[in-house]
C-alpha cells in the first residue's frame, strides 16, 4: 500500500472510531439515565459536550494545522482518545462516592475529551483528503466520510449483540464504551512513520491573513450558516435516534441508527456520479427535502412498515449533507485551506452539540411534562425531576426523572399499570414532538440551497475553483479559466 492510500485509509478509520463512540454513546443513554437519574435535558447536555468540544477543537487546530503539521496533531488525538475512555469509565465509582452531580460533570468531561480528539482528527483529515485528491475533492470527501456511518454501524451492531446475549441483564455499558479504542489503535498504527503532504493553500504560499480574508465573502458565510443547520439535524438527531425510537416505536432503536447509517455508508461511495448529473448544490437541496419528509414522518409513524419507510427517506436525506458541504467549500474557496474547512465543520458540530442535542432533549422534556401535568397533575408531581432546565430563550421546564421513568419505559406495555401507561404515553408524545420540530430545520436548509442554486445559475453555473500562481499572486480560477 503506497503512502497516499495508507494515509487516506487511516483518515477513514479515524471516522470509524468517532462513529463507533457516537453510536455506542447513543445506545447507552438509557443506562446513564437509569443508573444516575439524569433527565433527557441532562443527557442531551452530556452528548452535546461530545459535539461542541468537537467544534472548538476543529476551529483551534484548523488555525494551526498547516503550521504545526498533520502528524503531531494526529499523535495528540490518539492520546486524547485514550484519556476520554479512562475518564468515562470512572463514572460508576464517582457516582457511588460523590453522587449524581459529580457523575454528570465526569461524563461531561469524558465526552469533551472524546470530542477534542475527534476534532483534531477532523482538522487534519479533510484538508488531507482534498490535498491527496485535488481533482475529485467532493467525491473523495464523500468516500472519506463513509467512515462515519461505518463506525455507527459497527458500534450499533456490537452494542445490540452484547445486550441481546445478556437477556434482561444488559452487558455493562463500560465494556461497550471501550470498543471504540480498537479503531483508535488501528489508525495510530497506520499513520505511524508516514510523511504527510502539505495543503494546496500552503503549497501555493497563501498566507494566514489571506485565508482569513476568505470569510469576507458572503457566500462562504452562508455556507457556514447552512452547515450549522446540517449539524443540528444530522448530529443532533442521530445522538437521540436510538433513545427516541426505542421509546416511540417499542423497537431496538439502535437498529434504526444502524439501518440509516448503512444507507449512508453505501450511498456515499456514489457521490461523484450524482454530483456530475445534478451539481453539489442540487444534491444538497434534494437531500434537505428528503430529510424534512423523513423526520416529520418518523414523528407520526406508528406501524413498523411506516417507521421503516420514514427511516429510509431520512437515511437517504442525511447521507450527503456533511461531506458535500465540505466539498463545496473546498472547491469554491481553495485559498482558505484547512481554515475554511475547519470553520464550516466547526459550525456543524457546535450547532449539533450546543443546540441539537440539548434542544431535542429540551423539546422532549417540555412536551412530556406538559402532557403529563395536564392529564394528571398528581402523577406529574410524582415523576417530575428535582430541578428545572431551560434552553436558549425558551421557558424553563421540569422534565421527568430518569430514575423513575426508566423502569416504566423498559417494561412491556402489557405489564404496565394504568398510571404507568399515562406516564409512558407522555414520554412517547415528547419524543414524537421533538422529531416533528426537528423536521423544520431541513426545510429551512432546502430554501437556503435553492437560493444558492439560483445565485450560481445567474452567474453561469456552479464551477470548481483552483489556485494558480504562488504567494500574493495566487488566484482562485475556475477550471474553464474564469473566476
Amino acid at each position: 500500500m503506497n503512502g497516499q492510500r495508507r494515509l487516506f485509509l487511516a483518515s477513514f478509520i479515524t471516522l470509524i472510531a468517532a462513529g463507533v463512540g457516537f453510536s455506542i454513546r447513543s445506545g447507552i443513554l438509557d443506562d446513564w439515565g437509569r443508573e444516575f437519574g439524569f433527565t433527557q435535558t441532562e443527557l442531551g447536555q452530556i452528548t452535546g459536550s461530545g459535539l461542541w468540544g468537537f467544534g472548538l477543537a476543529i476551529i483551534f487546530f484548523s488555525l494551526i494545522a498547516d503550521r504545526v503539521g498533520y502528524g503531531p496533531l494526529m499523535c495528540a488525538a490518539f492520546v486524547l482518545h485514550a484519556l476520554s475512555a479512562l475518564t468515562t469509565l470512572a463514572a460508576t465509582f464517582v457516582f457511588q462516592h460523590h453522587g449524581r452531580e459529580a457523575t454528570f460533570w465526569l461524563l461531561y468531561s469524558g465526552m469533551t475529551l472524546f470530542a477534542f480528539a475527534n476534532g483534531m482528527c477532523e482538522a487534519v483529515i479533510n484538508p488531507l483528503a482534498a490535498t491527496l485528491y485535488p481533482k475529485a475533492k467532493t467525491h473523495y470527501l464523500n468516500i472519506l466520510h463513509a467512515g462515519w456511518p461505518a463506525g455507527l454501524i459497527l458500534g450499533g451492531v456490537l452494542s445490540y449483540l452484547m445486550a441481546e446475549r445478556a437477556g434482561q441483564v444488559v452487558v455493562r455499558w463500560e465494556i461497550q464504551w471501550l470498543l471504540f479504542l480498537a479503531p483508535v489503535l488501528l489508525y495510530g498504527l497506520l499513520m505511524l512513520g508516514q510523511k504527510f503532504p502539505i495543503s494546496e493553500a500552503k503549497a501555493a504560499g497563501v498566507t494566514f491573513g489571506t485565508m482569513l480574508k476568505e470569510f469576507a465573502q458572503p457566500i462562504l458565510l452562508v455556507l457556514v450558516l447552512l452547515h450549522a443547520l446540517v449539524g443540528y439535524v444530522e448530529l443532533g438527531t442521530d445522538s437521540w435516534i436510538a433513545n427516541l425510537m426505542t421509546n416511540i416505536a417499542g423497537m431496538k432503536g439502535i437498529l434504526l441508527l444502524v439501518y440509516t447509517s448503512s444507507i449512508m455508508f453505501v450511498l456515499r461511495f456514489f457521490a461523484g456520479p450524482i454530483v456530475h448529473r445534478i451539481s453539489p448544490l442540487g444534491l444538497l437541496f434534494s437531500c434537505a427535502v428528503l430529510a424534512m419528509i423523513g423526520l416529520f414522518w418518523l414523528g407520526n409513524a406508528t406501524l413498523g412498515i411506516a417507521v421503516f419507510l420514514a427511516a429510509t427517506i431520512y437515511g437517504v436525506g442525511k447521507t450527503f449533507f456533511w461531506p458535500t458541504m465540505l466539498g463545496v467549500v473546498s472547491e469554491r474557496f481553495p485559498k482558505g485551506g484547512a481554515l475554511t474547512l475547519g470553520a464550516v465543520g466547526a459550525a456543524g458540530v457546535f450547532s449539533g452539540g450546543l443546540l441539537g442535542t440539548t434542544g431535542i432533549g429540551y423539546v422532549q422534556d417540555y412536551y412530556a411534562a406538559g402532557k403529563l401535568s395536564q392529564e394528571s397533575p398528581a402523577l406529574y408531581r410524582t415523576y417530575a425531576a428535582p430541578n428545572k432546565k431551560s434552553f436558549l430563550m425558551f421557558p424553563e421546564t421540569t422534565g421527568l426523572d430518569g430514575f423513575k421513568i426508566g423502569p416504566i419505559m423498559a417494561k412491556p406495555e402489557t405489564e404496565l399499570a394504568d398510571p404507568e401507561k399515562t406516564v409512558r404515553s407522555a414520554v412517547i408524545f415528547g419524543g414524537r414532538m421533538s422529531l416533528k420540530w426537528t423536521a423544520l430545520v431541513p426545510a429551512i436548509m432546502a430554501v437556503g440551497y435553492l437560493l444558492l442554486i439560483l445565485y450560481f445559475k445567474a452567474r453561469g453555473g456552479y464551477q470548481q475553483m483552483h489556485l494558480e500562481g504562488t504567494g500574493k499572486e495566487a488566484k482562485e480560477v475556475s477550471h474553464e479559466g474564469s473566476g
